[in-house]
């Protein structure tokens, strides 16, 4: 769609830019080019900000920002450039101002949270037995060993970094809930989208790999931020 906005896809912990496929397919098959899938290091927020920053910076015109999981609090510290147009995020971490990720997750603490194990160079991982259960529980096995075995580990002092200055204060928001999360609570997603007072939310009964589980309504939400932002 030539005059839709630029949309940035931002992913998350234990995944790369392809846990975004499903949905830049359907984005495709609708008719949005201007596609782009940030890939980082997960070393720390400003990190991962930074990186987000330049290709949002390389973009023309209006970009609309959609974060999953971690990505959420990315575009939330990056989400305040003039060109940025709207924030989506799906089943993702929406820090205020001086709130890290490690505060947000244990309040409460998630199903899984047991299941993740730091290794000796200060990585986390989820454990390689227990990914399918924790993280993507309503894919199919085959779909679960992939994104198992080629998980993207965060370094673990990134749940302490803190958001210093968060662009959904600024912006127009939507958000999508999964219900069924064992990685980041659902009443703790209710939460963070509430104070955001978003322009929608919607509630999808998904693991935390909605955009792997259920790509149509994630799509869905995306193309109407899309619509509202152009």
């Amino acid at each position: 769609m030539a005059d839709s906005p630029a949309i940035v896809l931002v992913h998350g912990f234990w995944g790369a830019a392809a846990h975004w496929a499903k949905v830049i397919t359907e984005l495709n098959r609708r008719g949005f080019t201007g596609l782009h899938a940030v890939e980082m290091p997960l070393t720390s927020l400003a990190d991962d900000a930074e990186r987000t920053r330049k290709m949002v910076q390389q973009i023309e015109g209006p970009v609309v920002l959609v974060g999953h999981s971690y990505g959420g609090a990315v575009i939330t510290e990056a989400g305040d450039l003039p060109n940025v147009a709207g924030l989506v995020y799906i089943a993702a971490f929406a820090p205020d101002a001086g709130e890290s990720l490690g505060q947000i997750s244990q309040d409460p603490p998630p199903a899984a949270s047991e299941n993740l194990t730091p290794d000796s160079d200060g990585y986390m991982w989820i454990k390689r037995d227990k990914f399918h259960e924790s993280f993507s529980q309503d894919l199919s096995p085959s779909e679960a060993l992939v994104m198992s075995v080629t998980q993207k580990a965060p370094l673990a002092s990134v749940f302490g970094d803190s958001v210093t200055s968060p662009a959904w204060r600024l912006k127009p928001t939507w958000y999508q809930v999964s219900t069924e999360d064992r990685m980041l609570h659902p009443e703790t997603q209710l939460r963070m989208a509430r104070r955001m007072n978003p322009v929608e939310t919607i509630e999808l009964a998904s693991s935390h790999a909605s955009l792997a589980s259920q790509p149509i309504p994630v799509t869905d939400l995306i193309e109407k931020s899309a619509h509202a932002s152009s």
